[in-house]
């Protein structure tokens, strides 16, 4: 594999990946900060677990919206002045939240813009990062990335907990909406200009859809990616699930973080010490095993025993949906490879925000923990059918 050619230090050097890679640990970081926050400040304000779940849920819903209405805007325009224009906006949407008063449906408005922003954002980045990161450094720059988005989850979560019980949910949006305007300028000055490229457009997504549904692996790998949509759960219900706990804001930032903790683990674990071809092998295990430490919460353990099987089931996923990426990577073709992998990236958004959005419905029937329980069931009975399916599937990867 080329890819051992490579290393993290390599793809550090390189000037405008450092810029890239250190704007989006910005607003990764402000994003779970003002995630905390929103989770805080509408439970406080509504006591409802199914609003609280909503507002959580339109933190991931409109990316599918933004990716496939907006994703053409990085073909038709230079991709650095589309992700620049988007970090602008945000940074203009979340400080209209952060005024405060702000009434609920205008917050859940203005939350909507700025999650639709994310995905022309995204889907340029990922198109530029073939442009400044060549051969086996690119594969090693999305690992690069994905540690970095883990870390900056972990960050903002527990740090985001701790700063909105010391200050106040209003505070955390716009130190969020701060990092959306430092991330503007690293990358007006980080990453030099390029001109548009007009080859793909607006067909681009239609066409790396149809890819992906053409072949039956990817589809395979689009379903398992939908599991998050069952393993949102924990983060979703943070608030109420810590109410139950009686604990308070920094509690629901310690949730939170459990799974991108996990994430990291597992992400090192199984990148370090499981070889290619059993990574392969087991994508669809793993898809059973992210769930089953959900299934315990069954029993409404306590706090720290709630991390443990958090940090579980980020680890199982986090493995698993790194080789979805991996495999899809070498299944698309060259043509539509980007946009593919934005595509199967913003579908597994969409599953989670319409996790959320289910979890809190059923919390507000059932409770917090009763939720967990039953979503990380729930998981593991639709896993595994696609797991035998993924078994099944003997194909060679070309």
């Amino acid at each position: 594999m080329t890819v051992r050619a490579a290393s993290f230090r390599s793809v550090l050097a390189v000037g405008e990946f450092r810029a890239i890679w250190l704007a989006e640990l910005l607003s990764q970081a402000g994003d779970q900060l003002a995630r905390v926050a929103l989770s805080v400040l509408v439970y406080q304000q509504t006591n409802s677990a199914a609003l609280t779940g909503l507002t959580f849920a339109l933190t991931y819903l409109p990316t599918m919206l933004g990716g496939l209405l907006l994703s053409g805007l990085g073909d038709r325009f230079p991709r650095r002045a589309v992700m620049i224009v988007a970090d602008v906006l945000r940074a203009v949407l979340v400080a209209g939240m952060a005024i405060p008063g702000v009434p609920f449906w205008l917050l859940c408005l203005l939350l909507t813009a700025v999650v639709m922003a994310n995905g022309p954002f995204k889907a340029a980045q990922l198109a530029l990062l073939p442009d400044v990161l060549s051969d086996d450094r690119y594969v090693v720059g999305l690992a690069v990335r994905n540690v970095t988005v883990q870390s900056a989850q972990v960050a903002g979560f527990a740090g985001g907990g701790f700063l909105v019980s010391l200050l106040n949910p209003y505070l955390a949006l716009g130190l969020d909406a701060l990092t959306f305007a430092v991330s503007a300028v690293v990358i007006a000055f980080g990453v030099r200009r390029r001109p548009a490229s007009r080859t793909a457009g607006n067909k681009a997504s239609g066409g790396s859809f149809s890819a992906i549904w053409r072949d039956p692996r990817l589809r395979l790998i689009a379903l398992i990616s939908w599991l998050s949509l069952f393993y949102i759960a924990p983060e979703s219900l943070a608030a109420p699930y810590a109410a139950e706990l009686g604990l308070g804001a920094f509690a629901v930032g310690l949730i939170m973080a459990s799974h991108p903790v996990g994430s990291i683990i597992g992400a090192y674990v199984f990148t370090r010490f499981v070889g290619e071809q059993d990574r392969l092998r087991v994508l669809g295990l793993l898809g059973i095993l992210a769930g089953v430490p959900l299934v315990f919460c069954l029993l409404r353990p306590d706090l720290a025993v709630s991390m443990v099987l958090f940090a579980l089931t980020g680890a199982f996923s986090t493995a698993y949906t790194l080789q979805c990426a991996a495999t899809a990577m070498r299944l698309l073709p060259d043509s539509g490879r980007a946009q593919g992998i934005g595509l199967l990236a913003t579908a597994a958004l969409t599953a989670q925000g319409i996790g959320a959005l289910l979890a809190g419905a059923l919390a507000d029937l059932a409770g917090a923990s009763l939720a967990v329980a039953i979503a990380g069931s729930a998981g593991v009975v639709v896993a595994i059918p696609l797991a035998r399916a993924w078994s099944q599937s003997t194909r060679p990867l070309t």
